[in-house]
């Protein structure tokens, strides 16, 4: 057997390798869409992705016979080791199913990080929990989702055979339209809101960048104290408003407001990958007019919400108990009436069992999971 080489990606023609390499290893499975390769492009770039205003990071591909076999990333976040000192991160892992080919690129991530100061090496993220977060390891026929990552079903047993243990599960859960399941009555629901203390409302798109920065606001709010939660920063913030907006339809966002402060908040976004799924990464020659045609007659069917949540200080209250089923209440009718047929609610920490408990009130039923891997570098 030829030996595996594993090098950094210094320059144009490693980078087009390191975003080449899934679409060979996956075409034609049925949980795989290749994203974008401009999207792809602008995550990896220091230049443009404001990740790396408080992150470093090294890409490496693994090769054999000159034949690209593998890929991996390692990161060390600044806002990471504030809160988890001694934490580095490996993520964007790929491979051909060869336990020795991913033992080469752990290990290599592995001396990178300790160089780095790491004790600990985490994930897969790529690059954060903001972002493609964990390893599939089941559900590997289930629809491909915008913003989530595939992996072959080998994957897993190679990375526990690189010596990685099993840190957290993510579960991403399915709700079919005929499943849905509205949590209290139309009239009780409708009670709550009749004072006005309670204001549901979709998102201004003339003010835009205001309404997406509260969304954000709330969920680094909402989300401070899960595992593994890094906030948004404010450049992060102004970055996802401006990638998001040709997604967002302002009715199938929701702002829960208290009093005229915002509370709570529930984003889904049309499934991306649904609209690509025949672009094989390119948006040339003709690609873009059919993903601007497809969007603009909003055909697709399956969506996606990536962002729900309520401020702390209404967590454990009757009034924060209400509010997620006002803002599913409200979502429902515009979710309907552009013809969506199921979304997608992810990710949710396997432990975090209140909110599962609400999923599952509606309705929706586990069809994913991610892991999350953890080794000592000691």
């Amino acid at each position: 057997m030829a030996k595996i080489e594993v090098v950094p990606v210094t320059d144009a023609a490693g980078l087009k390798a390191f975003i080449a390499l899934p679409k060979r290893l996956y075409q034609g499975q049925k949980g795989y869409v290749a994203p974008l390769d401009m999207e792809r492009e602008e995550v990896l770039s220091p230049k443009k992705n404001p990740y790396f205003t408080h992150a470093k990071a090294q890409l490496f591909i693994a090769r054999r016979d000159g034949t690209t076999v593998g890929r991996i990333s390692a990161q060390v976040c600044s806002l990471e080791q504030k809160l988890r000192p001694g934490t580095g991160h490996f993520g964007w892992l790929d491979a051909e199913d060869d336990p020795a080919i991913y033992r080469a690129l752990i290990d290599t991530v592995a001396d990178w990080l300790r160089k780095e100061g790491s004790t600990r090496i985490v994930g897969p993220l790529s690059f954060c929990t903001n972002e493609e977060t964990g390893l599939l390891v089941d559900g590997f026929d289930s629809l491909p989702m915008l913003m989530m990552p595939y992996h072959a079903p080998y994957a897993g047993k190679n990375v526990e055979a690189a010596g990685l243990a099993k840190l957290k599960d993510l579960v991403a859960y399915d709700l079919d339209k005929s499943a849905y399941k509205p949590m209290g009555s139309s009239r009780m629901l409708e009670k709550m809101q009749v004072d006005g203390t309670i204001r549901m409302r979709g998102l201004d798109m003339k003010n835009y960048t205001r309404d997406l920065g509260i969304i954000l606001d709330i969920f680094n709010d909402a989300w401070s104290e899960n595992w593994g939660m890094i906030p948004f920063t404010a450049d992060e913030i102004a970055a996802a408003a401006k990638s998001m907006k040709p997604l967002i339809d302002p009715d199938l966002v929701v702002i829960a407001e208290v009093k005229g402060e915002p509370a709570g908040m529930l984003v889904c976004l049309p499934n991306l990958m649904e609209a690509i799924r025949d672009f094989n990464g390119s948006l040339l020659p003709f690609n873009v007019f059919k993903l601007l045609w497809r969007l603009k007659r909003k055909t697709l069917k399956s969506s996606r919400i990536p962002l729900m949540g309520i401020r702390k200080q209404h967590h454990g209250s009757v009034l924060g108990a209400t509010l997620l089923p006002l803002m599913f209440n409200r979502l429902k009718e515009p979710f309907l009436k552009r013809g969506l047929e199921s979304v997608e609610m992810s990710w949710i920490l396997e432990d975090n069992l209140p909110m599962r408990r609400v999923i599952e009130g509606v309705g929706g039923k586990v069809y994913k999971t991610y892991r999350i891997y953890e080794k000592s570098l000691a």
